[in-house]
């Protein structure tokens, strides 16, 4: 199993990034995929998620209306498009993978059993 994230950057307040996650050496259709981020001395949190068979989606409540996950299936690649950025969206952002069951999984209830090895997003005020 492989998560390879890209796209993170320097961006000023107000701007925008796109996160890519490929992913392979596993059945895409059976994961969800999700979007966590970690700030130099805080603990990691979910930011997104996606059930990639359904295109369900779930946020956290600070980046609701500014973050949307999306999926190109035929890519094996899910994405992470972040408008409106603020200095406290800088983190290293991380993909992450786990095995989709019957039980209903948002961000804040999952539990991946595979990681990437990040990206940087840095936001300047």
């Amino acid at each position: 199993v492989q998560l390879v994230e890209s796209g993170g950057g320097l961006v000023q307040a107000g701007g925008s990034l796109r996160l890519s996650c490929a992913a392979s050496g596993f059945t895409f259709d059976d994961y969800e995929i999700g979007w966590f981020r970690q700030a130099p001395g805080k603990e990691r949190e979910g930011v997104s998620s996606i059930t990639i068979s359904l295109g369900t989606t779930s946020y956290r409540d600070s980046v609701k209306g500014r973050f949307t996950i999306s999926s190109d299936n035929a890519k094996n690649t899910v994405y992470l498009q972040m408008n409106n950025l603020k200095p406290e969206d800088t983190a290293v952002y991380y993909c992450a993978a786990q095995l989709e069951t019957a039980r209903i999984v948002t961000i804040a209830t999952m539990t991946p059993e595979h990681w990437g090895q990040g990206t940087q997003v840095t936001v300047s005020s």
